[in-house]
């Protein structure tokens, strides 16, 4: 993929973490009105049909005998464990504490782009990482309560660690399939799978099809699931995966203060204090490195 300019790169951030920073407070509307693993299923298997009539013309890009692999494991990672183990683990904890586990991912992301990709790997930007990571904890801490469930912990590792993977695999890939297929066919397969479960496990008749809902699967199946993530892909594909993943730190943000502005809940202290913290992380890791001046021969400085 080729690099986006400055400008753009900046509004394609900006429009992912507002996109993403609406789905918790969205989302929570409609499960009232369906059983979680249908909408996790519904929404993506709708949006990656949506994204996949687009794209029509283009089918040949697909190369699917050639690259059918990537396809696979990308949707595994991305949608299966992302979106289904999620939607399970929210069961089992409240909320914030399952949301400051999973978003654990921008510092996994950091490690494996390190490991995997060859990619810088700065005191600033391991500090900037942590002290974001710091940041998503306080500004969820009023969310915390309830008891505390091993499983529960184990899934929301399970879907920060996958979604750390799946979204590193999917830079190491980027040079061998069409990225708005990739986004297009892992919503297909992981949508089909984690339907089919949905209709084993849960009741389809329980699904309220009223206008909250309606508008919950459109927002989650178009901008949540398609355009969010295939612009992420696109920021993931052309630029350092640390310094793009360092701005899904803003998500849980964003997230606080609409249901601040728009379900009246508290601006708190700690939400003051860890947007401060946030803030700073991306600073830190999107800063650049001041160059030291090579050292010159005294005779080249100056007459003594």
């Amino acid at each position: 993929m080729e690099k986006l300019s400055k400008s753009k790169a900046i509004m394609s951030i900006a429009l992912v973490v507002l996109v993403w920073g609406l789905v918790w407070p969205i989302y929570k509307v409609a499960i009232e009105y369906t059983p979680p693993l249908l909408f996790a299923g519904m929404r993506t298997l709708l949006g990656g049909i949506l994204l996949s009539i687009f794209l029509f013309p283009k089918w040949k890009e697909i190369q699917w005998k050639k690259t059918w692999p990537v396809y696979v494991i990308s949707s595994f990672f991305n949608i299966i464990i992302f979106n289904g183990v999620q939607t399970i683990g929210l069961q089992y904890l409240p909320s914030g504490l399952f949301s400051v586990i999973v978003y654990l991912q921008p510092v996994l992301v950091v490690l494996l782009a390190w490991l995997w990709l060859k990619e810088s790997l700065t005191f600033m930007k391991i500090i900037g990482m942590l002290i974001g990571f710091i940041g998503v904890v306080i500004v969820s801490f009023d969310g915390i309560s309830g008891s505390i469930s091993f499983l529960g912990i184990t899934l929301a590792l399970i879907t920060g660690i996958g979604w750390a993977i799946g979204v590193v695999y999917v830079k190491k890939t980027s040079g061998l399939v069409n990225g708005l297929w990739l986004v297009a066919l892992q919503n297909i397969v992981g949508g089909v799978l984690l339907t089919a479960s949905g209709m084993v496990v849960e009741d389809f008749s329980e699904i309220t099809w009223n206008m909250p809902y309606v508008f919950s699967l459109l927002y989650g199946s178009i901008l949540g699931v398609t355009v969010a993530t295939a612009l992420y892909y696109k920021l993931m594909s052309s630029g350092e995966s640390s310094k793009v993943s360092s701005f899904t730190f803003l998500v849980p943000l964003i997230a606080v203060l609409i249901g601040t502005l728009f379900l009246h809940e508290p601006f708190t202290i700690n939400l003051f204090a860890g947007m401060i913290l946030i803030l700073f992380s991306i600073y830190l890791i999107n800063r650049k490195q001041l160059k030291k001046a090579p050292m010159q021969p005294l005779d080249k400085v100056g007459n003594f």
